[in-house]
């Protein structure tokens, strides 16, 4: 898997898990719901850490808590 998918998979578990709709987490974090969804549906594929980071604050965890996953520690560099 590529680390755009992880991203965008990790983001959609933790808005279930959270039971956090799009909209709230929008205002929560800052972030506005546009952004969300071209991170969600492959709009943006290359999301910036700071906005990243931003995401995390309005779920209440934090970054080193969003990539500490089995997903993110087998990513294959993507340069070959």
């Amino acid at each position: 898997m590529d680390t755009y998918s992880t991203v965008k998979n990790r983001l959609l578990f933790l808005l279930e898990e959270k039971k956090m709709p799009i909209h709230k987490l929008a205002t929560e974090s800052g972030v506005p719901p546009s952004t969300i969804k071209n991170i969600l549906y492959g709009k943006s594929q290359n999301p910036g850490i700071v906005t990243i980071k931003m995401l995390c604050d309005g779920m209440g965890i934090t970054l080193i808590e969003f990539f500490d996953t089995e997903e993110f520690k087998n990513l294959e560099q993507e340069l070959q």
